[in-house]
């Protein structure tokens, strides 16, 4: 087998592995816990689906694959959950050890072009990262409005940190925020987010 596809080959079964790591954040309906596997794919589809709402113009295309290859690195470096303060401080040091190891699969030109990729979805700068972004935060919220809150009841979430999070999805589609605060409001009144907005 030559070298360039026994690489590719490898890195395809290296990624199997997202599959295995959980998240958070529930399946709707109450199911069990989604893996980042689904997570990415339910945001690449969400991207293509919702792509009229973006702020810019957007290469759908590669908002897709930016949600289907940001989680990554999470094979190595683990799920970092959004309200976790001690795991966000060292999140990024992780992820970029993960990244080269991961990456570094591939052969040299594919690997240049992933890392180019998941470093400008870090980077939230172009009209696609912050799309891309939309998604990611879109995608647990709906989850989570599905389940009546479930996720943040357990962790002790209150509304104003989901807001800090939520805040981001104006850069990428301003109508897509005005739905997601929306949402809030409406779980923040079913008692299914705790309201410290005005602490």
């Amino acid at each position: 087998m030559e070298e360039r596809i026994q690489k590719q080959l490898e890195f395809s079964l290296e990624i199997d592995k997202e599959k295995n790591v959980f998240r958070q954040t529930h399946l709707s309906g109450h199911g069990r816990r989604e893996n980042d596997a689904e997570h990415s794919w339910h945001m690449a589809i969400m991207a293509y689906v919702l792509r009229e709402y973006s702020n810019q113009s957007v290469d759908i295309a590669k908002v897709m694959l930016m949600c289907l290859i940001h989680d990554i690195v999470e094979i190595e470096a683990g799920d970092t959950y959004a309200y976790d303060e001690e795991k966000l401080k060292t999140q990024k040091e992780r992820e970029n050890m993960a990244k080269e190891n991961i990456f570094s699969l591939l052969p040299e030109d594919q690997k240049c072009e992933l890392i180019a990729l998941f470093d400008e979805f870090e980077e939230y700068k172009t009209p696609e990262a912050k799309f891309a972004h939309a998604m990611d935060n879109l995608q647990p919220l709906i989850l989570n409005n599905s389940n009546n809150g479930g996720d943040w009841k357990e962790h002790g979430v209150g509304a104003k940190q989901v807001y800090g999070r939520q805040i981001t999805t104006k850069l990428g589609s301003q109508y897509l925020y005005e739905i997601t605060d929306g949402i809030l409001k409406d779980n923040i009144m079913r008692g299914n987010l705790s309201n410290d907005l005005a602490e």
